[in-house]
Formats: C-alpha cells, sequence, structure tokens
C-alpha cells in the first residue's frame, strides 16, 4: 500500500507542476510579430496608343517579307480600305463568326514545315475545351486546349498557356503564328 500510495503521490506532484506550469506568465512573453509596412505603390506613367509595326524575326530587316500571314484586314500587311468592296477587311467581316461548335472535330494542322493532325472537343478543360494532337512538331506538340475569342481560335498548353492565335481564313481553315513566330494553319 506504502508503493501505490507514494505513486499516487508522485503523479499529484507531476501534475501540480505541469499545472502550474501553463500558468505561468513566461508563456504571454512570446514576441508578437508585427505586418511589415505596406510598399509604397509603383509609379503610374502616361498610357499611350499606337499601331505596332508587323512581326519580325530577331536581327532580320523590318520591311522584308516575314514569312507570317496577313493579319485580318489588311492586304499584303497593309489595312485596307473598308469602303472598298474588293478589301480584305470586308472579306473578313463577312467570313461569319467563329462558334466553338464549328471547330469541334478533327483537323489538319501546317507549321514548322510539316502537317500533323489535331482534335477538338467540347470538353471543358485548363484555357478553354480539350484539345489533342498527333505527331505535331515545334510549339504545336504542346497544344492541349483551345477556345475561341472573338473572331481568333487560340491554342494553348495544358497549363492554359497561349500557344498560337488563329484567324478564318476560309471556309474550314484558319490562319495565325504560333508564340515563337512559326506559321501555322488548320484545315479540314
Amino acid at each position: 500500500m506504502r508503493k501505490s500510495a507514494f505513486a499516487a503521490g508522485i503523479c499529484l506532484v507531476a501534475a501540480a507542476i505541469v499545472v502550474s506550469g501553463c500558468t505561468s506568465s513566461r508563456f504571454g512573453n512570446y514576441p508578437t510579430y508585427q505586418q511589415p509596412a505596406p510598399l509604397d505603390p509603383a509609379p503610374a506613367g502616361q498610357v499611350t496608343a499606337g499601331q505596332l509595326p508587323p512581326p519580325t524575326q530577331p536581327g532580320q530587316d523590318p520591311n522584308a517579307q516575314t514569312g507570317f500571314p496577313n493579319a485580318p484586314g489588311t492586304e499584303n500587311g497593309v489595312a485596307g480600305d473598308p469602303n472598298d468592296p474588293g478589301s480584305s477587311i470586308q472579306q473578313v467581316n463577312t467570313a461569319g463568326p467563329v462558334t466553338r461548335e464549328s471547330l469541334v472535330g478533327a483537323w489538319k494542322v501546317t507549321t514548322a514545315g510539316s502537317s500533323c493532325q489535331m482534335f477538338m472537343a467540347l470538353t471543358k478543360w485548363t484555357g478553354g475545351f480539350r484539345a489533342a494532337s498527333r505527331g505535331c512538331p515545334g510549339d504545336a506538340a504542346s497544344v492541349a486546349a483551345w477556345d475561341v475569342q472573338g473572331q481568333q481560335v487560340v491554342l494553348s498548353d495544358s497549363n492554359g498557356n497561349k500557344v498560337a492565335a488563329l484567324f478564318s481564313t476560309g471556309s474550314g481553315s484558319f490562319s495565325g503564328q504560333t508564340n515563337s513566330g512559326a506559321a501555322i494553319s488548320l484545315s479540314r
């Protein structure tokens, strides 16, 4: 009986030490950390607008032929007159709207001097809707998604980063360029 009374006494003393340690004022003296002061905002300058020059390859003469497809609404890289019935601006406007439903299915992709296949579905995916390419070179190999933004078709990688932008060039065909500057086209 002495052993159990002794053990009970030891447990009682240990519990008293633990409880008294929890009520100690030592635990309330931890330093409190303050939030850092907010940074000053970046200086805001004047915003200007203007027409950018046509794209060129690095180190290439900006007046030389680039090999890029012409932007919609331009004739040989020069903007057409919207009042001229023969103007390419009129042709782009009458080409009809680009719809997601019209893009679903298999496409022949031409880029980097070769052809491959791409299939576009209406399954939601990072960056728009699911796309799968087969045998595509360069940037086109990383295409995993697509979407329609205004009058352009945007191809994206699996992280949602834009890989290429294309514009309608007629019934069942689109042309544009990849982020690295390579020409790319889709056709049925």
